[in-house]
Formats: C-alpha cells, sequence, structure tokens
C-alpha cells in the first residue's frame, strides 16, 4: 500500500508537470506564430466614429506625426471579438446554378493592408488614384482556392446581388483564433469608423501615445482617448491557455511537495527499519556509495515505475486537448523525459539526504539499535 500511493503520488505529478510544460509551449507557439499580418506596435483608437466626417481629417493628421507609419480606419480587425460579416461568394453569372462559398466580407480603407503588415502576393493593394476601385475586391488565398479561380486577377466575384473585380490576393493570416482553420475572406472599399488602428515605429511609445493624444484632443475635446494593442489584443484571445498553463504548474507543485513528503516519511521508516543491516554492511566492508545506492534504489524504482504509467496517460489527454487547436505544436519525446527525470531527481534529493546519514552512521551504533 505504501508502495502503490508512493507510485500514484508521483504518476500524479509527472502527468502534471507534462501537462504544463505542453501548455505553456502551445501558448508560446500561439503567442510567436506568424500569423500572416503583423500584430506590433498597432494602437488601436476606439470611439472614433463620434468625429464623423472629420475622421478623414483626424486619419490625415495623425499621418504628420514622425513615428506614425500608416493609418486605417476599419472596425474589421483580424482578432475574435471585433466586428464580422459573414456571407457567400459566387464566381460572376454562377448564383444560380452553383452552391455559394462561405466566407468574411470586410470593409476596409486604402491603407488597411499596409497598415496590418498583410502581403500581397498577387495584382496590387486599393489605390485613391483609381477611381474604379469602389467595384474592386481583394480576396485572400483560401477564398482564391474554394472558388477554383486559378489566376484570380480580373476574374468578377459576386457578393448578394453585388459584383466585385478582383484586383489583388492577399497571403492567408490568422483571423480568427488559432484553433480554427482559415476561412475565405474578402475585401471591399467602405466605411466602418469606429476603430483607428494606427501603425507606429518607436522606441518612445509613450511619447508617441502623446502626440497621438494630442491630436485626439484637438478633434474630440470632451471625449477620452480610448485605445489598447493590438498584440495585447491578441493575446487576451488566449488568457484561457495561459490560465490552464498557471493552474497546472500550481497543482503541480503542490503535487511534488506531496509525493516528496509521503517519499520522505517512507524512506524515514524503510531505513529504520534496516539499520542494523546497515551496520553489518559497513563492518563487512560495504562503501558509503553503495550503502546510498541499496537504500535509494527501491525508491528510485517506484518513480520509475510512476514515469512508466504518466507517460502514455499524460499523452492521452494533452494530445486530446492539443486537437483544439487547428494549429498546434507535436509533443516531443524530450518533454517525457524532462518531467520524468525531474521527478527522479525530486525523489533522490528527498531521500539522499536520510540515505547519507545512515550510511556514514558510526556501524557499533547501529548493530546496537533497537
Amino acid at each position: 500500500m505504501r508502495s502503490a500511493l508512493v507510485i500514484f503520488q508521483f504518476t500524479v505529478s509527472i502527468v502534471l508537470i507534462i501537462g504544463t510544460l505542453i501548455i505553456y509551449r502551445q501558448f508560446g507557439y500561439i503567442v510567436n506564430k506568424k500569423l500572416g499580418f503583423d500584430k506590433e506596435q498597432v494602437l488601436l483608437l476606439h470611439g472614433a466614429d463620434t468625429m464623423g466626417d472629420q475622421v478623414i481629417s483626424f486619419k490625415n493628421e495623425l499621418l504628420k506625426l514622425p513615428d506614425v507609419k500608416s493609418v486605417s480606419i476599419s472596425d474589421y480587425l483580424p482578432i475574435v471579438g471585433t466586428k464580422r460579416n459573414g456571407n457567400g461568394f459566387w464566381n460572376e453569372g454562377k448564383r444560380t446554378t452553383e452552391a455559394p462559398v462561405g466566407g468574411q466580407f470586410w470593409q476596409v480603407d486604402n491603407d488597411y493592408i499596409n497598415t496590418m503588415g498583410m502581403n500581397i502576393v498577387k495584382g496590387r493593394n486599393f489605390s485613391v488614384d483609381m477611381p474604379t476601385d469602389s467595384h474592386a475586391a481583394i480576396i485572400n488565398q483560401t477564398l482564391a482556392k474554394e472558388l477554383g479561380l486559378v489566376d484570380p486577377i480580373g476574374r468578377k466575384i459576386m457578393n448578394g446581388n453585388q459584383t466585385f473585380t478582383v484586383i489583388g490576393v492577399v497571403g492567408d493570416f490568422n483571423f480568427e483564433s488559432l484553433k480554427q482553420e482559415i476561412g475565405g475572406l474578402c475585401f471591399v472599399l467602405g466605411s466602418s469608423p469606429n476603430i483607428v488602428s494606427v501603425k507606429v515605429n518607436t522606441s518612445d511609445m509613450s511619447r508617441t501615445i502623446r502626440s497621438i493624444t494630442g491630436v485626439w484632443d484637438r478633434f474630440l475635446p470632451n471625449q477620452p482617448i480610448r485605445y489598447n494593442f493590438l498584440d495585447e489584443s491578441f493575446a487576451m484571445m488566449y488568457a484561457d491557455v495561459q490560465r490552464m498553463g498557471s493552474i497546472f504548474s500550481t497543482f503541480a507543485l503542490l503535487a511534488i511537495i506531496i509525493a516528496c513528503s509521503g517519499l520522505f516519511a517512507l524512506s524515514s521508516f524503510m531505513i529504520a527499519q534496516r539499520t542494523k543491516e546497515i551496520g553489518i554492511r559497513k563492518v563487512l566492508g560495504a562503501s558509503i556509495s553503495s550503502v546510498v545506492f541499496i537504500l535509494s534504489r527501491d525508491f528510485l524504482i517506484l518513480v520509475a515505475v510512476s514515469n512508466f504509467i504518466a507517460w502514455p496517460v499524460a499523452y492521452y489527454f494533452m494530445n486530446k486537448w492539443l486537437q483544439d487547436f487547428a494549429y498546434r505544436i507535436g509533443i516531443s519525446w524530450w518533454m517525457f523525459i524532462l518531467a520524468g527525470g525531474l521527478a527522479l531527481m525530486i525523489a533522490l534529493l528527498t531521500i539522499s539526504s536520510q540515505a547519507i546519514r545512515a550510511a556514514i552512521a558510526n556501524p557499533v551504533e547501529s548493530l546496537r539499535y533497537e
């Protein structure tokens, strides 16, 4: 029963250690993954729709600031929780004969793609010098593929009763959670002015924010500026993953403490039972290291058994958890070796002090022990 409890406690500890490693690696993968857009140093200003027609002038004034690279006016952002507009798309003339291809229909301005750091892989971006762009569309690679457009530039697509000419293809980017595959998306020029996205290039963000606030106050002196950063909003999408990692690490620490307490008590009991054996071995010439090995061996075997039980259990449950993500890390063998090695090291440190103390004790006192 004592051995079974030690195995159970260390099995739970190892499973939690492996789970913590995988969760934090998945979170790191999410935060650092190349998403197809640049979320760094993008300031999101909220409530700009109250400016009315002055929002364009506000944008132009922001562009005069030395640290501002680009400005876009659009509520549609590549983060969960912002505006969405799902639609069906057809190739021109196919609306009555083919099923629609589902996708997002986003109204943006001509600076949106540059501000978000997206990549045009075919064709061109919207241009203020091209009046015909009011009926133009830029689609992502997924929508082009789902519509069967091998060479989409110049082709016409339909959305409802509207027809748009494709002028560009933007590289696929993750506009939803990484738990989902990238879907089809279509950009058109339109008005959606609640959020102003400001791409900056600065090493002094506080100074830049003060400059932007100064411009804001000239247009809306009675409305305080509200802002946040795109990368912060992106990270908040995965707060549950980070929170789960914290919970796992806390429980892993508690499980290790409980397991070590049990192992310490068990090793004290077992060494006390073998006190005379230790004395006899030392009288017969056993070295300190051999005595320590003999006393530690049985406990380390229990921890090794815990590893062989914990590894498949941890793999099963963490693999199921990772399946919720369309984009995820692989479960590497080194995570299991690291967790197992850590458990063995903790167990060895727990019992080594007692084993060494018993091994260096005077054999005469050990032989007199009752």
